[in-house]
């Protein structure tokens, strides 16, 4: 939602500085120069990455256009269905939860959780590690490297299509010199004709490099930190399953499990422990305060 209110305002200060101005808005809508910029930029995506991913930036900007979906609500469904696994492995052994890791999208308990059960590979990651915790003989210091390994190849395949979208976006001023010089071509070939065709035709020459670099730092750049941000919660995200299944494993609480991987959420999303808590044991607000006074 703030990217859509952040695009509004760049483009909107912008029109309406050119209206104060004394120019038409109809001067700056150029086709021919967003078909040379735009198939340019596409174009450059498709020899570098292939068509997947072009796709992938595609998505990627609809995805953020939504919204970052990772916050409070998340990470403390997150810990909640973690947490229930872990319990129900203290009270019915570990040979419990085999039936909820080996096939976790059919689990009953996990089911509950729908956000988690969306994130595939965070659930894979949690299921596949929780499946060698059930085995046993992989000590702690093992299992915490594998994740680790997995999580570094997650955050690496992650971080392509914010690497795709701030090149494109280096090489949108280029694409607009390449529209503009295309234009002043066009412009000499009509150089003998009224002057008011060829002040149209520099008009839409120039159009092109101002379409370049507005493309480029008032919308590629910024929807490239946008999600920089979002593959950073995301392996927050991992991060969290990563200390919960280690702490597990080493033999802590179920509680303290979970505690640990609260400690990793950085502090905008992180929950109190009193709020995780009362999550987590199912508790309603002011259930803990009461019971005190009583």
């Amino acid at each position: 939602m703030f990217i859509i209110i952040g695009l509004v305002i760049v483009i909107g200060s912008i029109l309406t500085g050119f209206t104060l101005s004394g120019g038409k808005i109809a001067a700056l809508i150029q086709i021919n120069e967003l078909i040379v910029i735009g198939g340019a930029a596409a174009g450059s995506v498709v020899v570098a990455n292939g068509i997947g991913g072009l796709m992938g930036v595609v998505k990627a900007i609809m995805g953020v256009l939504k919204g970052n979906p990772y916050n409070k609500e998340k990470y403390l469904e997150l810990l909640h269905a973690m947490y229930d696994l872990f319990v129900m492995a203290r009270k019915d052994g570990l040979i419990a939860l085999e039936k909820h890791v080996e096939t976790p999208e059919k689990s009953e308990v996990l089911g509950k959780y729908k956000f988690f059960m969306s994130q595939h590979h965070a659930l894979a990651m949690f299921a596949d590690t929780m499946k060698l915790v059930v085995m046993g003989g992989v000590n702690v210091y093992d299992l915490s490297d594998m994740m680790e390994i997995d999580m570094e190849a997650q955050n690496e395949e992650a971080m392509k299509i914010p690497g795709i979208l701030t090149t494109i976006a280096d090489g949108m001023p280029g694409f607009g010199i390449v529209a503009a010089v295309l234009g002043v071509v066009v412009t000499m070939a009509a150089i003998g004709g009224p002057p008011e065709v060829i002040g149209e035709h520099v008009g839409a020459a120039l159009v092109g490099t101002f379409m370049g670099i507005l493309l480029a730092y008032g919308v590629f750049a910024p929807i490239s930190k946008a999600c920089e941000s979002i593959v950073k919660c995301e392996s927050q995200y991992f991060g969290c399953i990563k200390n919960a299944v280690v702490a597990f494993a080493r033999g802590d609480a179920p509680l303290v499990c979970v505690e640990f991987a609260r400690r990793y959420i950085e502090p905008e999303f992180r929950p109190g422990f009193s709020e995780m808590e009362a999550v987590v044991r199912g508790k309603k607000a002011g259930d803990e305060s009461s019971a005190k006074a009583a």
